[in-house]
């Protein structure tokens, strides 16, 4: 057997070339083999967790931002509001000149659909701040001019409401598993209820038929836009069925702001007693 082994070996010796044996070539190093990739490779794991990451850190400044924004809004609002009702100049002055109660209106409106069906306004900076301030300083006048036929006490009652019942939705939305952005057909509907009921009571009022449906449609208001709070701020969130791009921190704060400000005024027609 060993015989056999040596012959076997002097022939492959002897077959090759050079007369010497043949050595496999050695493996590329890793520079070689690594050379002409731009990154190292990750496994599926780990470009997952990488990129949620980053996702939560934007999703989680995105949000700072909006509530940020929101804040100095609800301020001026709040500085307006108490300006008109506890100042007795001022509210004989706004109340006697409606007109500026219409031109307030006005610029609210235009401002509105600016910010609400033009992408480009709503993500240019600083354009799309200033337009939110101006639509704020006008929907700001026109609940200032509101609160200004309501008694004092009234006003300060309807805003602790208010801030409760908004504090309560918030920490609601965050918390709950319940996926209020999937309920958009329910609250189209509602939104035409209200719409349609808004058009018969602007009849219906004036000939004073029917005195308590004002507190109703009020009521119905409410929780319109309680729900819509609650819509507006899961959307922030980023984990549940519909949520809004970080880029779109003007129409969120809009959307919020506008809620807020509307529960207030339906809070005021139904708590609010109005001065003689």
């Amino acid at each position: 057997m060993t015989q056999g082994k040596l012959s076997l070996a002097n022939k492959s010796t002897n077959g090759s070339p050079s007369g010497q044996a043949l050595v496999p070539p050695a493996p590329p190093s890793y520079e070689e083999a690594t050379a002409g990739t731009s990154a190292p490779c990750y496994n599926d794991a780990e470009m997952l967790t990488e990129f949620t990451w980053d996702d939560r850190n934007i999703r989680r400044i995105f949000i700072r931002k909006v509530y940020a924004i929101l804040m100095i809004q609800l301020l001026v609002t709040l500085a307006i509001v108490a300006l008109f009702t506890f100042c007795d100049p001022v509210k004989d002055y706004i109340q006697s000149n409606p007109g500026w109660y219409w031109a307030s209106y006005v610029v609210f409106f235009i401002t509105y659909l600016t910010l609400s069906c033009c992408s480009a306004p709503r993500r240019q900076f600083p354009w799309n701040l200033i337009l939110l301030a101006i639509f704020t300083l006008s929907l700001s006048y026109m609940t200032g001019m509101l609160s200004s036929f309501y008694n004092t006490k009234s006003v300060v009652l309807c805003l602790g409401i208010t801030v409760a019942v908004c504090l309560l939705v918030t920490v609601f939305s965050f918390q709950t598993k319940v996926d209020v952005t999937s309920y958009q057909g329910v609250l189209f509907v509602f939104c035409m209820v209200m719409f349609i009921s808004g058009l018969v009571l602007a009849i219906v009022l004036p000939f004073q038929y029917v005195p308590w449906l004002d507190a109703i449609y009020a009521a119905l208001g409410a929780i319109l836009f309680t729900m819509f709070l609650a819509f507006d701020t899961q959307l922030l969130m980023g984990n549940k069925r519909y949520t809004m791009s970080p880029e779109e921190y003007v129409f969120a704060t809009l959307n919020i702001y506008l809620d807020i400000v509307y529960i207030f005024s339906f809070f005021l027609q139904i708590f609010g007693t109005k001065q003689e």
